[in-house]
This record gives structure tokens, C-alpha cells and sequence, in this order.
């Protein structure tokens, strides 16, 4: 157990009957010399014993020394002697005024020990952020060099990639049949040397962002192109408000990136029937791209890693990377905005990418 101050109880009785034996002793030195002494030099020897035991032992012990020390003056050393009683009125207001002078420098040492611990905890605090921002500092220089050199090599892998899908295009050509599986093996490998390329390059601050008005309309209709060889595109259906021209600033490639990457991870993740809806909308400053599926949902547990690089969940359909929905967010965020996730009534998932939307009124 502690005090109130923070002093545990055994140190401070420690510190009560120590400083109790000092007044004790200061007293019978005081009391063997008090024919030479006057009233003065004896509440001054009291008031450094005080302020020893205030400093050393805090303000609780402090006080209860100033106490004992006001009797102990008025019993010992001032007459009447060994009676608690003062026969010159002018003794009572030094003994008054050394108990109120014991009081405050008592408090006001403590307070001060209190401000020096304190200024302690914050230079410790001040430390141990300053290392720990260096250590920030240093993941993220590692995490840049890192994006850097993958960026470099997917780019280099690009080459042989080329060679190889057109090596094997030429020989299924001639009939040779294995060379259809080389062909498939080296475009699956190089959607995923384009994608972990896409998001290094914008990871290490080397994608290029060009905002512009663009028609909402138009990067929905550029998706569902990209997309059209995948099973289920031709069922998605795509809900625009009718009558409004729905625009936004952004950049039209990074945010085809994007809703492309939402509405294949959709087409993958569905069951049969697949039943993908596309919705567009504005709200207040941002056009919302709702890509909405029938697939297995995200667990609440898997959530907080839906977007992070090579993540993969449970899939209906297979052939992903796991770079898709973390290109998706990376690249929405290079230009202001953001996807988000939440699941789907009745079940599968809802993604949202939002983009800063723009006034057509403003544009004349």
C-alpha cells in the first residue's frame, strides 16, 4: 500500500520514526544549551530539521516533524517548562510563526519535488519518442527502398515475360498443345509482376497523377471494359442517377485502377448467381463507386488485413494475387480519396471507392 503522495506506508513510518529520534535529539540539544540561545536560533534549528525531513521523506512526514517539533519547542524550551502553556504572549507568535513558516516550506518543497519529477517523466517521455521516431524514420526509408527495388525488378521481369508468352503463342501455333499451359503460366505471371510493379511504383512516390474532370459514367463504362473477358460480366448492373451528370477530379487512369481492381476482386469472390451491382452517387464533396457482390463476405477478424499487400481470403474462383484491393486503396488515395469495406445485407460485400467529385456549375 501507498499514500496518497505515492510514498508506500512502510517507508514512510520509516521515515516518521527516523526523523521523530532527530527533533528528539535536536530537542535535548537545544534544551542543554537554551540559557544561551534565544527563541530564534532554536525555531531556526527546528525549520532545518523540518525541511531535512520534508525534502527527504515528503510532505507527509514534513508536517508531522513540524508538528512534533511545535510541541516539542513549546514543552522543552520555552517557559513555563515541561507545560504546554506560554506565559509571554510574544512566544506564542514565534511559535505560530515558525509552525506556519515549517507548514508552508514543507508544501512548497513538495510541490517542487513534485515539478522536478514531473519535468523528469517528460524529458524521459520526449526521449523515448524522439527513439522511436527514429525508428519510424528508419521502417519507412526501408519500406521505400524496399518498394524502389521491387519496382525495378518487376520491371526487368516485364522483358523475359514477353519473350515467353510469345515463344509459347508460337508453338501452340504449331501445335504443340503443352505450350497452351506455359502460355496461361506466363500471363498469370505477369498480371502479378504488373500488379506488384503498380503498387511499388506508387508506394515509392513514382506514379503519376494527373487530376482532370472526368464523367463518372465514363470510368464505370472503362471497368466494365477491362473486365469483359471474366466469367459473369456481362450480368453486372450498373445504377447511375438518371438525368444528372455526375463528375468528379481525379486522375482517370489511377481511378480506372482502382474500380477495375474492385470489380474483378467482385467477379471472384461471387457464387452463382453472382448478382455484382455497380452504383454511383454523390454525397456532399465525393462521388461514390458502390461495387457491391454475392461472394462469402469478410470475416471481422480478417478485416483489419483486407487491404494490406498479398492478403488473401477465402476465394470462390481462385487466380488472384492478393495486390488487388491494396493497389485499389493506394491508388485512390494518391488522389485524394479512398476505398472503403463493409458486408452486404443478406450476404457477400460492399466496396466503396470515393473520389473527390467536382461541380459541373463551377466548370463554365
Amino acid at each position: 500500500m501507498s499514500t496518497s503522495s505515492g510514498v508506500p506506508l512502510s517507508r514512510m513510518w520509516a521515515g516518521l520514526a527516523g526523523w521523530g529520534l532527530v527533533t528528539a535529539a535536536t530537542t535535548a540539544a537545544l534544551w542543554l544549551f537554551r540559557d544561551r540561545l534565544d527563541q530564534a536560533h532554536m525555531a531556526l534549528a527546528y525549520l532545518l530539521v523540518v525541511l531535512g525531513a520534508s525534502a527527504r521523506e515528503g510532505r507527509v512526514v514534513g508536517l508531522s516533524v513540524a508538528a512534533a517539533s511545535f510541541l516539542a519547542f513549546d514543552f522543552f524550551l520555552l517557559h513555563p517548562l515541561y507545560r504546554l502553556t506560554i506565559a509571554d504572549p510574544l512566544e506564542w507568535w514565534i511559535l505560530v510563526s515558525f509552525l506556519v513558516t515549517a507548514a508552508v516550506a514543507a508544501e512548497l518543497l513538495h510541490r517542487q519535488q513534485q515539478a522536478a519529477a514531473l519535468a523528469e517523466r517528460r524529458a524521459q517521455e520526449i526521449e523515448r519518442l524522439a527513439e522511436e521516431a527514429k525508428q519510424v524514420a528508419a521502417l519507412r526509408e526501408a519500406a521505400r527502398l524496399k518498394d524502389a527495388l521491387l519496382a525495378t525488378v518487376s520491371h526487368d521481369l516485364r522483358t523475359p515475360l514477353t519473350s515467353i508468352r510469345a515463344t509459347a503463342g508460337e508453338l501452340r501455333a504449331q501445335g504443340l498443345e503443352e505450350a497452351a499451359v506455359i502460355e496461361e503460366e506466363a500471363e498469370r505471371l505477369s498480371r502479378f509482376v504488373s500488379d506488384l510493379l503498380d503498387l511499388s511504383t506508387i508506394r515509392a512516390g513514382g506514379a503519376h497523377v494527373d487530376p482532370q474532370v472526368n464523367a463518372a459514367e465514363d470510368v464505370v463504362g472503362a471497368a466494365l471494359e477491362r473486365v469483359r473477358g471474366l466469367a459473369g460480366a456481362a450480368d453486372i448492373r450498373v445504377s447511375i442517377p438518371a438525368g444528372d451528370i455526375l463528375v468528379g477530379r481525379f486522375d482517370f487512369v489511377q481511378a480506372l485502377r482502382s474500380l477495375g481492381n474492385l470489380v474483378d476482386n467482385a467477379l471472384r469472390h461471387s457464387f452463382q448467381p453472382r448478382e455484382i451491382e455497380i452504383e454511383v452517387a454523390r454525397t456532399g464533396g465525393d462521388l461514390l463507386f458502390e461495387v457491391r457482390d454475392r461472394g462469402a463476405g469478410v470475416p471481422e477478424t480478417a478485416r483489419a488485413q483486407l487491404f494490406e499487400p498479398f492478403h488473401r481470403g477465402a476465394r470462390h474462383g481462385g487466380g488472384g494475387t492478393g495486390l488487388g484491393l491494396a493497389i485499389a486503396r493506394e491508388a485512390a488515395r494518391l488522389q485524394g480519396g479512398d476505398v472503403e469495406y463493409r458486408p452486404r445485407p443478406g450476404g457477400g460485400s460492399v466496396f466503396t471507392l470515393r473520389l473527390p467529385a467536382e461541380d459541373i456549375e463551377g466548370l463554365s
